[in-house]
C-alpha cells in the first residue's frame, strides 16, 4: 500500500516580528528584530531583562470576540490567531464532509502567568521565618481563580480550536520543550498518512515570559543578558553568543493529505517529506556533546523522505544561540552530510525572533515553506566574528536570493528530545 502524501495548504503565526505570516516573513528579510526590555512582568532583578514579546494583538484582529476569549489564557488566544489565519487562508472546512476526519495536534505550552495570586499565598503563609502549609492552601482556596489556573494548562488550546472549528477527529497535545510543536506536525502527518484523518490543524504556541520562566532558564545559565542590546543579544555560531533569548508566539499549519487538497484546488505550500524523531538519552539539561541524538534524527527524516544529503537546500538551525547547542548542531550537520555541509546554507532565524520555545518548530517550518516559495534564504543576523570550528555557510546578517526545493527544519529540546522535519515544493 502506498503511503499517503501530506502537504501544507495554510498557515498562521502570531509572534515578536509580527501578527501574520507575510508580516513576519518581510521582516526577516529585512534582518529586523522583536527582541527588547521585558514589559510582561517587572524584570529590573533579574539577571535577563529583555525579551520577545508580542506587542499590540488580540483575538479581534482575527475577528473573534475579545470578550469571548477573556478568560482564556495567553497561549490560547494566540493560538486562535494563528489557526484562524491558517483554516481561514486554506479554505478546507468548505471541504470537509466528515467533522470525525478533521483532528488537532498541537505541540503546546502554558502562556503568561499571573503571580499575584501566588504572592499573596506566600505572603499568608510565612510567619516568623516559618511556613504554614495550611494557611498557604487556605489562602489558595480564596484567591486562586479556578477557570484562569485550568485555562493555563498546556492541552487546553487543542481544546479550544476544536471547538471553534468542529474538528471531532484526533486531538492531542505534546509538550517535549522546544522540540514540540515540530514533533506536533511530525505526529499529525503520521496520522494522515496512515488514514486515521484527512485534515490536522498543527503547530503550537507558548509563552514562558513570566518570573518562573525566566528564573528557570536563567538558573540553567541558558538566556542571554546582553541587556544593554537587545536587538544584538540573540547571535546564534557567532563567537560572542551568551545565550538565547525567550520569545513567545503561536504558530500553526493545515496539513492535508495531497489528493483531498489537489481535489478541491487548494494552494499547496509544500509537501511534509520527513519526520525524524530520537532523543539523546543522555542528561536532562545537557545534550549529547558528539550530537548523537540530533545525528540519528537527521538522518531518520532523510531515510523517511528518501532523499539524500545532496539533495537539501537549506538548513532552518535550531540555532538557539547558546554556546553547546550551536557547537553540536554544527558538529551534527558535519557528520550527516560530510563536505556537503559545507556548501548547504544554514541559518537560525532565532537571531530575530527569540526563542518561542514550544511554539518555535512550527513557525521556523513555515519560514522554511516561504524559502521554498519566494526563493529567499533568511539570514542569522548579530553574526559578527566566527567561533573556531564552526565553520559552515549560516547566511550571515543579509537574506539570500536561492532557489530552495528542499528544505530542513531542526528542533533540539530540553531533556534530548530531537526533531527534524523535511519540506519539499508544491506536491505535485
Amino acid at each position: 500500500m502506498n503511503r499517503r502524501r501530506v502537504v501544507v495548504t495554510g498557515v498562521g503565526c502570531v509572534n515578536p516580528m509580527g501578527h501574520d505570516v507575510e508580516t513576519v516573513w518581510k521582516r526577516l528579510q529585512a534582518c529586523e528584530s522583536g527582541v527588547a526590555e521585558t514589559t510582561a512582568f517587572d524584570a529590573s532583578a533579574f539577571p535577563t531583562r529583555i525579551s520577545a514579546e508580542v506587542k499590540d494583538w488580540d483575538v479581534s484582529l482575527v475577528g473573534e470576540s475579545v470578550d469571548r476569549w477573556s478568560d482564556r489564557g495567553w497561549h490560547t488566544q494566540m493560538a486562535a490567531g494563528a489557526a484562524k489565519q491558517a483554516v481561514d487562508g486554506s479554505g478546507v472546512q468548505d471541504a470537509i464532509d466528515d467533522p470525525t476526519r478533521f483532528g488537532i495536534y498541537l505541540g503546546s505550552g502554558e502562556g503568561r502567568q499571573d503571580f499575584d495570586a501566588f504572592s499573596k499565598m506566600m505572603v499568608a503563609a510565612l510567619k516568623d521565618g516559618e511556613f504554614d502549609m495550611q494557611q498557604f492552601n487556605k489562602t489558595g482556596r480564596e484567591v486562586l481563580d479556578p477557570v484562569y489556573e485550568v485555562e493555563q494548562e498546556p492541552n487546553m488550546p487543542a481544546g479550544h480550536l476544536a471547538g471553534l472549528f468542529n474538528a471531532q477527529g484526533p486531538n492531542a497535545n505534546c509538550l517535549t520543550a522546544c522540540a514540540a510543536s515540530s514533533q506536533a506536525i511530525g505526529e499529525a502527518t503520521e496520522i494522515i498518512r496512515r488514514g486515521e484523518s484527512d485534515v490536522m490543524l498543527s503547530g503550537g504556541t507558548h509563552s514562558m515570559i513570566h518570573p518562573l520562566g525566566v528564573t528557570g532558564f536563567n538558573l540553567l545559565t541558558a538566556l542571554s543578558t546582553r541587556n544593554d542590546e537587545p536587538t544584538r543579544a540573540s547571535r546564534p555560531f557567532d563567537r560572542g553568543r551568551d545565550g538565547f533569548v525567550l520569545g513567545e508566539g503561536a504558530a500553526m499549519v493545515v496539513l492535508e493529505e495531497y489528493e483531498h487538497a489537489k481535489k478541491r484546488g487548494a494552494l499547496i505550500y509544500g509537501e511534509i517529506l520527513g519526520y525524524g524523531s530520537t532523543a539523546d538519552a543522555y542528561r536532562i539539561t545537557d545534550i549529547h556533546p558528539e550530537g548523537r541524538g540530533a545525528i540519528a534524527c537527521i538522518k531518520m527524516a532523510l531515510n523517511d523522505a528518501k532523499i539524500n544529503p545532496e539533495s537539501v537546500d537549506y538548513i532552518n538551525a535550531h540555532g538557539t544561540s547558546t554556546t553547546v547547542n550551536d557547537k553540536v548542531e554544527t558538529i551534527a550537520c558535519k557528520e550527516v552530510f560530510g563536505a556537503q555541509a559545507y556548501k548547504t546554507p544554514v541559518s537560525s532565524t532565532k537571531s530575530m525572533m527569540g526563542h518561542l520555545i514550544a511554539a518555535a518548530g512550527a513557525t521556523e517550518l513555515i519560514v522554511c515553506l516561504l524559502a521554498i516559495r519566494d526563493g529567499v534564504l533568511p539570514p542569522t543576523i548579530n553574526y559578527e566574528e566566527p567561533d573556531p570550528g564552526l565553520d559552515l555557510d549560516y547566511i550571515p546578517n543579509e537574506p539570500r536570493d536561492a532557489k530552495c526545493d528542499i528544505a530542513l527544519s531542526n528542533s533540539f529540546g530540553f531533556g534530548g528530545q530531537n526533531i527534524s522535519l523535511l519540506v519539499g515544493r508544491n506536491g505535485g
